[in-house]
């Protein structure tokens, strides 16, 4: 599986929201934090993006968001394994 990164603009633009209000989501559980990709620049993996905005069309609440994001970033080791062992 392949991973895609998103830089900050594209997962901006794939959650609606602007740059104000996504950090603050960031900030506040509801969207996975970024992933250090160098000295200067990070990154949002695309498939967690994705899953915290299929919760929001489902109508999750808060608290599950928060929930679901913190089991994604838990699972970010077994996501990058999968994806080196392709």
């Amino acid at each position: 599986m392949a991973l895609k990164i998103l830089r900050a603009s594209q997962a901006q633009q794939a959650t609606g929201l602007p740059r104000s209000s996504f950090y603050s989501q960031v900030a506040k559980g509801l969207l996975p934090p970024s992933v250090q990709l160098g000295p200067r620049s990070v990154g949002w993996v695309e498939s967690e993006i994705n899953a915290v905005n299929a919760a929001r069309i489902l109508g999750k609440t808060d608290e599950e968001i928060k929930s679901l994001v913190m089991r994604l970033v838990k699972d970010r080791v077994h996501l990058a394994e999968g994806a080196a062992n392709v």
